[in-house]
């Protein structure tokens, strides 16, 4: 007889398209053989998989039309199975399994699609956390940077592959060859949003990042562009609304 552990192993891999001989042993027929019983759970399972990764990831589906993204989303599934009940942490992964997924490896953008759009859910679901006002930045107190920004470099211009991408868009092509992006998104109130960033600015957030000083952001700055307006730079990050305490 199977422990708990075993059964629900078991259970789990028969669900993934594995060996389901022992977990079969356990399922009571009555009129439809086991496998066939295992076949209805894992056409739900997988089916239910593919939806959430839909949901999380339009633009993609979009870009390798919805046969090849459930062909592609079936072959993810049986690799990184969740780790996680909620569906909306999903897929965290898949811009890595894009990268060395030899079917699409030709559409070379579109590992970065993926960590725009995951960026974008990660921003949507992200903690509510007061951001600071203007005035609590004069005592210098370590900063953050809100738990809904990321930020995101791309070689390929994914900013406007995903706006093409959208309702109404008119399907414009988009030029791949126009360079790289940096790019910040971030949840403004009820909608997530991102924005391109020239290299200070990246510098002057990442700078903020890492070492949670406005002084240290700044030289970062300045050290990319010696030019930059430091006031605006801030500005800029107090009016999206994206700086907190650490």
């Amino acid at each position: 007889m199977l422990t708990l552990r075993e059964l629900q192993s078991g259970f789990g891999t028969a669900m993934l398209g594995g060996e389901a001989l022992a977990i079969g042993r356990t399922v009571r027929g009555d009129g439809l053989a086991a496998e066939a019983r295992l076949a209805i759970y894992r056409h739900h399972v997988v089916t239910s998989l593919t939806a959430a990764l839909e949901a999380t990831f339009p633009v993609l589906v979009r870009l390798v039309d919805p046969r090849f993204f459930r062909y592609l989303a079936d072959r993810f599934i049986r690799e990184h199975p969740p780790t996680s009940p909620c569906l909306s942490a999903y897929g965290a992964v898949l811009p890595e399994f894009l990268a060395r997924f030899e079917a699409s490896r030709h559409l070379a953008y579109l590992p970065d699609v993926a960590r725009l759009e995951w960026a974008m859910n990660t921003a949507l679901h992200a903690a509510e956390v007061p951001a600071l006002p203007a005035e609590a930045l004069r005592d210098a107190p370590p900063l953050a940077l809100h738990p809904s920004v990321t930020l995101l470099d791309s070689p390929w211009p994914v900013d406007l592959i995903w706006r093409s991408n959208q309702e109404g868009a008119g399907g414009e092509p988009v030029d791949l060859d126009v360079g790289a992006v940096s790019l910040q998104v971030w949840r403004a109130g009820d909608d997530v949003v991102f924005r391109r960033l020239d290299p200070a600015s990246r510098a002057f957030r990442h700078g903020l990042a890492e070492t949670a000083s406005l002084q240290a952001a700044a030289e970062a700055a300045l050290a990319i562009d010696p030019e930059t307006d430091l006031p605006s730079l801030i500005r800029a990050l107090i009016d999206d609304a994206v700086l907190i305490a650490a």
